[in-house]
């Protein structure tokens, strides 16, 4: 049976698939003729209105008629989202657009009356129901109208600003936030904590059978193969770690004394391994899709430092709600006792998130000052390992400011707001 958090996983990924809700309203659209069909059976013929079998038929023809059209319609604009998506803001970009609910549940909406329409229309029109049945169609065709003129209205509100920069940033900050919220609650994903000298020190490696980036640990798989074979593990292939076949994914620090008996492909198969990565258990590919989206902003091509400086903001944002205050009642306990994961750095998450603004921000001016305005926002926290990341990437990218700018009222200007990472 699948684990809760390996089901959350699933549900995940079957999200970002877009033939899933189109495939159940189907499902629905089908169960809905039979469902009137019924109404023939139960006697209610004689208290329900008469309805007309030509009227039945125009409503679904003009539906049958423009469903398709409209669905056709909704395909392409999709279709330009995801490459505004792409070309505007960053690749990494596209599942998000492609998991927009409002979206999907437009597409779904369409091709779901479309199909609503042709199998009632064949119905109606080869006398399989009676009056209490034509009554129920009707009634049903007429829901279904409400419901597509209520889906397409929101959709076109959401299609004016889907695959636009602005809605991408929204989107990846509301991924990267979610990721890390869940992160901070359970730091070790409810495994033992293990240092980072710990994760990669002696033991039984255990690796990958594929290349790719590790997507989703399944704890309680590696707690029971642990159980089953008496050892101890200590995972060290984070979630948006890339893994090749000689780079091991754990390692058996206990009970090794028997080595060769070690199922390997058990411990294995509790990875998930893809060419891409994802943003749920991945906090750090979260702030990765940011700051691509600003550094593309900085390209002389597109020249948007705006863009780059609400990044910023984002990122700060994100960096203030990692080292909040944890909600008691939200903390994962220790339940893997056989297994020890280390715990994210700072360090890192600095790295992903502020390196490459730095980098190519770091002859524009507004951009390099926003940049230190930010870390000596997150300076001010109460995490010390933050407050000392943020110093050193603030000394990091004045540096890079100082060779980079040539005007020395800019370089003053940047230096007079780095002043606090001196202290």
């Amino acid at each position: 049976m699948l684990s809760p958090d390996k089901f959350r996983f699933f549900i995940s990924r079957i999200k970002e698939r877009l033939w899933v809700k189109p495939l159940v309203l189907c499902v629905l659209s089908i169960g809905g003729i039979y469902i009137a069909s019924l109404a023939d059976d139960i006697g209610l013929s004689s208290i329900l209105p008469e309805i007309t079998l030509n009227s039945v038929e125009t409503l679904l023809s003009i539906m049958a008629s423009s469903m398709l059209v409209i669905a056709t319609f909704a395909v392409g604009s999709m279709v330009a989202a995801y490459a505004s998506a792409s070309a505007g803001a960053t690749p990494r970009s596209i599942p998000l657009v492609i998991a927009d609910d409002v979206t999907q549940n437009a597409l779904s909406a369409f091709i779901g009356a479309f199909i609503f329409s042709i199998v009632s229309l064949v119905a109606v029109k080869n006398d399989l129901f009676d009056a209490a049945g034509r009554f129920a169609i009707f009634v049903l065709t007429l829901l279904v109208f409400a419901i597509v003129i209520i889906t397409f209205v929101r959709w076109v509100d959401r299609l004016a600003r889907l695959g636009r920069v602005v809605n991408i940033i929204e989107k990846a900050e509301t991924a990267a936030g979610d990721a890390l919220d869940r992160r901070r609650h359970a730091p070790t994903l409810g495994a033992l904590t293990a240092s980072p000298d710990l994760a990669s020190g002696t033991g039984v490696p255990v690796c990958a059978s594929s290349v790719g980036y590790v997507q989703h640990i399944d704890l309680e798989k590696l707690q029971s193969c642990a159980e089953a074979q008496d050892c101890r593990v200590i995972v060290t292939a984070l979630p948006g770690t890339f893994v090749t076949v000689r780079r091991a994914l754990l390692r058996i620090v206990e009970g090794t004394e028997g080595r060769e008996a070690f199922n390997s492909d058990a411990f294995s198969s509790a990875f998930t391994i893809s060419p891409n990565r994802t943003f749920e258990d991945d906090p750090r590919f979260g702030l990765i899709a940011l700051s691509e989206i600003a550094d593309k902003a900085l390209s002389p091509g597109i020249n948007d430092p705006g863009t780059a400086i609400n990044v910023i903001g984002t990122l700060v944002r994100l960096f203030t709600l990692w080292q909040s205050p944890l909600e008691k009642d939200r903390l994962r306990e220790i339940t893997y006792d056989r297994v020890s994961v280390p715990e994210l750095v700072v360090d890192d998450l600095f790295d992903d998130a502020f390196t490459a603004i730095a980098r190519d921000g770091a002859a524009m001016v507004e951009v390099s000052i926003r940049l230190q305005k930010a870390f000596y926002a997150l300076a001010e926290t109460d995490d010390p390992a933050m407050v000392a990341t943020a110093k050193k990437h603030s000394r990091m990218a004045l540096a890079r400011s100082e060779q980079a700018m040539v005007v020395q009222d800019d370089i003053d200007a940047v230096r007079r707001t780095a002043a606090f990472s001196a202290l």
